[in-house]
This record gives structure tokens, C-alpha cells and sequence, in this order.
């Protein structure tokens, strides 16, 4: 399959969109959380990796006036090797389709795993922005440079095969997360990353994520801005660094895959990472804490 072939499936499935219902329909009385900005990455739709039911949670719950989808949304890498697009996956594509069409503004900055879609840089599918990168101006004054960052990963510029090679493996081990979960979610445990947690453990990992974090706040300094937010290494972060006197603010928005993160900004210009397995965590005991509280007393008693 060429990338070619890829972006016709693809754009076959944008242009059916409004006939084709989602598997699970958009809950119509959840509470809906509103920010001013919500940035998402590395999803890697077309895999198995994908936590397509946690990304679709968040997307149900969460309301903003831009989304920034900043790379790896798709990943061609993969789709190319063997086709694997699950009902999920289309509720994705069609609750973001959804979100433009209420007036949302979609940037899409497309990534290292979806970089077919660059060559359509400028322009506008069924009202999302193709960007190569974007800059934001937050609501209190700061304006932020945002990019998928495999621009500054050296393994990309230097190895392309060996990122491949890694692909392959960092696959592999995807595999055995969703093994992993498959057995917690029977044991009633909540959601939990073998990858992130082997990554964390893995010192050439932690000087990678580390060195690259330097590379990206720096080329944002160099470019004159407050800070940068970017994806691609699936770690979600706030550091500051400092280039010229001046502070820089790096963002990481995480991914969908291992940590599922998200990062939003406030009304009011604070930002914050989400850990969405965590709010949904918590969102669960808040409900049954609710549901305790609204039973009568006869029922407590008895529970």
C-alpha cells in the first residue's frame, strides 16, 4: 500500500462522514468540561496500541474553542504494513469531524507516523487546518511554537531505518501492554502502561527524553517565543529551561497510547496535563460516593 492508496482510504472515510453514524453515539447528558485550548498527540490510530475507548471518553467529556492535533493522529507507518481500522477508530475520526463542524477550530500539524499528510500543508478538509506547525497566543499573553517534534529527534534526522526497526519493537511490546491490561481489567484494576513504566526504569531512555526536551525548548528561544508544545515521544511534561536570560516553557502533550494525556489550556491562560486515566478514576468514585449519598438510609445501613 502506498501512502498514496492510504490517503484515498482515508479521505474516502472524511467524505462519508455525515452518513456514517458512530459505533457509540456521543452521550447526550454527560458534563462536559470547557478550556479555552486542548492539545492531543500520538494516537496512532490504525493500531492496536491505540486506547481508542479512553481517547473517546475524553473526547465525550471535554469541550474546547481549538483543538490542536499535533501529530501522529494516523499512523501510516503501520497502516501500510497491514490495514487495521477498528469501529473505534472511525468514532474518533467522526467525533473530531463532529467538533469542527460545531465551530471548534482543528488545527492538524501532522507527525513523523502521518507525514503523508504534510504535502497537503495549507490547506482545509472538512473544516481541520493542515498545518506544518502552528503558533498560539494563550489568554494571558504568552504565545507558544507548536510541533510534533521529530524534527529535533536525532535517531529520525540521522537513522531513519533504525526508527523503523524501533517502530517494530516498541510494537511488540504494545502487544503485551494490552495483554497486560486485558488481565487488570478483568482483576478490576484501572488502566496501567508497561511501556512507560520499562521507559522510566531504562537510564538511556530517561537521557534521550532528557536531551531531547533541551533541543526543542532551546529552537523555541531561538525562535523568540514564551515556549514550545509538541508530542512525539510519548512522555508527557512541563519543564523550564532558559535560553538567552529569558525562560522557556517546554510542553509535552503525552500520547494515546501508553500514558493517554492530554494537555489543555484555561480560560485563563493556565495550562495543565491531563491524565485521563486518572480523572476517569476519579471520576468513577466521585459517582459512586454520589450514588451512596442519594441512597436512603435504610440501604446504607444495609450496604
Amino acid at each position: 500500500m502506498t501512502a498514496a492508496d492510504l490517503t484515498d482510504i482515508i479521505s474516502d472515510n472524511i467524505a462519508s462522514f455525515p452518513l456514517s453514524p458512530p459505533r457509540i453515539p456521543e452521550p447526550e447528558s454527560a458534563e462536559r468540561r470547557s478550556y479555552r485550548t486542548v492539545w492531543i498527540s500520538d494516537v496512532h490510530l490504525g493500531t492496536k496500541g491505540c486506547n481508542a475507548e479512553l481517547l473517546i471518553d475524553f473526547l465525550d467529556h471535554v469541550d474546547s474553542e481549538t483543538m490542536y492535533l499535533v501529530g501522529d493522529i494516523i499512523d501510516g507507518w503501520r497502516l501500510k504494513k497491514k490495514f487495521y481500522w477498528p469501529a473505534a477508530h472511525n468514532d474518533i475520526v467522526w467525533r473530531i469531524m463532529k467538533r469542527a463542524r460545531r465551530g471548534t477550530r482543528v488545527v492538524y500539524i501532522p507527525g513523523n507516523h502521518d507525514e503523508m499528510f504534510r504535502q497537503f500543508t495549507g490547506l482545509n478538509f472538512g473544516g481541520i487546518e493542515i498545518r506544518r506547525a502552528a503558533f498560539h497566543d494563550t489568554a494571558d499573553g504568552r504565545r507558544l511554537m507548536v510541533l510534533h517534534g521529530d524534527e529535533f529527534d536525532a535517531v529520525m534526522l540521522s537513522h531513519r531505518w533504525l526508527a523503523f526497526v524501533g517502530d517494530h519493537a516498541y510494537h511488540l511490546m504494545m502487544k503485551l501492554n494490552h495483554t497486560v491490561n486485558a488481565v487488570r481489567r478483568w482483576l478490576g484494576k484501572p488502566y496501567w502502561s508497561l511501556s512507560k513504566a520499562a521507559k522510566h526504569k531504562v537510564k538511556n531512555a530517561v537521557e534521550f527524553i532528557g536531551k531531547y526536551e533541551e533541543v526543542v525548548a532551546r529552537a523555541a528561544g531561538e525562535r523568540g517565543v514564551d515556549g514550545v508544545v509538541c508530542g512525539h515521544i510519548h512522555t508527557a511534561e512541563f519543564r523550564m529551561f532558559e535560553h538567552n536570560g529569558k525562560p522557556v516553557e517546554y510542553w509535552n502533550d503525552g500520547d494515546w497510547v501508553e500514558g493517554c494525556n492530554a494537555l489543555v489550556e484555561h480560560h485563563d491562560g493556565r495550562m495543565e496535563i491531563l491524565h485521563w486515566p486518572e480523572e476517569m478514576k476519579r471520576r468513577e468514585v466521585a459517582a459512586t460516593a454520589q450514588d451512596d449519598a442519594d441512597a436512603p438510609p435504610s440501604a446504607r445501613e444495609a450496604a
